[in-house]
């Protein structure tokens, strides 16, 4: 089964809100980092490509009809060229509550993790912000530069750049689907996600 959508933006961009809104659209079920800390055979094929052992995406996405957050999102160049037709969504919101969110959720969970194969310690700690967490300069830098790259990679309608609370309307014409009788999803708050850790 091939991706028909990519998402290509950082962890805490609405990424779990926007799974919920690709399923409610009918591009379900739809990858997230979620999916990879529930489910035993999807770690370990992520352990296996986060370690360089591994580029087996259709293992990784088997069943899934698109993705969003880490750790697709950190393959979003691979991806988007072994899924050629798939189109990229790039979910942002400001850097500083970016930040802020990052602070609250993702930062302190993966500097608590002791496993080294991880693939949030792996991916996110090593890979995406060199291990250094504790640096809002860096963390914004870094933040910017793949908002940057990404828009700087994809022409024409391939692309989609949506910010968080821009609602049905831009993503339906980007997906050329019908805007759905209901609210979109708002989902996975710094509590939420937290209250999810703790478990």
């Amino acid at each position: 089964m091939a991706l028909s959508l990519i998402g290509a933006g950082f962890g805490r961009t609405g990424t779990m809100s926007m799974k919920s809104a690709l399923e409610i659209l009918g591009l379900g079920p739809c990858h997230h980092m979620i999916e990879v800390n529930s489910n035993d055979n999807q770690r370990a094929i992520w352990r296996a490509i986060a370690a360089d052992e591994s580029r087996d995406w259709d293992s990784a996405f088997a069943g899934y009809h698109c993705a969003v957050d880490w750790p697709s999102a950190f393959y979003w160049r691979e991806l988007s060229e072994y899924y050629p037709q798939a189109k990229v969504l790039l979910t942002v919101r400001s850097a500083e509550s970016w930040y802020i969110s990052m602070t609250k959720t993702i930062f302190p969970s993966i500097a608590a993790t002791t496993d080294p194969a991880a693939v949030a310690v792996k991916l996110i700690r090593k890979r995406v912000f060199d291990e250094v967490l504790d640096d809002k300069a860096h963390a914004i830098a870094i933040y910017e530069k793949n908002i940057t790259d990404v828009q700087a990679a994809f022409a024409g309608d391939r692309l989609l750049t949506y910010t968080i609370g821009d609602g049905w309307e831009p993503l339906c014409r980007f997906l050329e689907k019908p805007v759905p009788d209901a609210p979109f999803p708002s989902t996975n708050s710094s509590d939420e996600f937290n209250s999810r850790q703790n478990k």
